[in-house]
């Protein structure tokens, strides 16, 4: 049944990608959730491979505790940065140069700056010079649940449509049989999730595709934040538990419907 109006019709509903919820057009309309655009957007894509993420599942602002979303905000009022504004890359520099005084007490390097920088081209994938104000909180909510949670917490975060399509994946690597895949092939399924398909085109990266969010270079990272580092070879084993709680985040930075990059890749 549609999730607004509690009444079933077969022809016109549209499905969320990340829960189980289902929508009327007519509905979500009528709320005024969603622009004219992104109400096409689910027309075109919710019935697709890529699918469609609702406004519960696409805004990963709602996964924040109430504290946690306060200490951002309060952040973001110190560094002056206006709620629902866009951001250029200066205020995003500025932004970075006050964090780091904050919580490290020093200046960004100059490898820092490109880095910011390169996060900032990553949420601004049609070069307009500019970022959304959502791709920018999204970015830095997922940054917050990287840095304070666990990776179980993480993953009890997952939906279990989310946990159906990565056990899909982790089979589909699983060749033998045998409950076990490479720490590579690991990485290149989380790469996956952030595989931009066309309505007509599967995943190149594996059999099945997680979502439809866009691809970035494997050395331009998308976040300020630094990756755990890897320093075992690419054949580590990696049972089905581990894989699930390695790409947890990944997972849940792919629930936004929005073309930019918010985390950075695996590597």
């Amino acid at each position: 049944m549609c999730d607004v109006c509690e009444v079933w019709t077969a022809d016109d509903l549209f499905p969320c990608r990340t829960c189980t919820r289902v929508f009327h057009d007519g509905c979500v309309r009528e709320l005024g959730y969603l622009r004219a655009e992104a109400l096409q957007a689910m027309k075109d894509t919710a019935h697709t491979t890529a699918g469609w993420s609702c406004y519960y599942c696409d805004n990963v602002n709602l996964l924040l505790t109430e504290e946690e979303m306060y200490s951002l905000m309060e952040t973001f009022k110190q560094c002056k940065i206006i709620p629902e504004s866009f951001l250029v890359s200066d205020e995003l520099l500025q932004y970075r140069h006050f964090v780091s005084k904050q919580l490290f007490d020093k200046d960004l390097t100059d490898e820092e700056e490109e880095e910011a920088l390169a996060q900032f081209a990553a949420l601004d994938p049609e070069k307009r010079g500019q970022i959304e104000w959502a791709d920018f909180l999204y970015h830095e909510s997922l940054s917050v649940l990287r840095k304070f949670r666990t990776e179980n917490s993480l993953v009890r975060l997952l939906t279990p449509k989310e946990r159906d399509r990565a056990r899909a994946v982790f089979q589909s690597l699983d060749q033998d049989k045998d409950g076990i895949i490479t720490g590579s092939e690991t990485l290149r399924a989380q790469t996956s999730w952030f595989q931009k398909l066309s309505q007509e085109q599967e995943s190149q990266s594996c059999n099945v595709s997680i979502s439809h969010v866009g691809p970035i270079s494997e050395n331009s990272p998308a976040s300020s934040g630094s990756e755990r580092s890897r320093d075992k070879d690419d054949n580590w084993a990696v049972s089905w538990d581990a894989f699930l709680r390695e790409s947890s985040i990944y997972i849940l930075a792919a629930r936004p419907n929005s073309s930019a990059m918010h985390i950075r890749l695996p590597q």
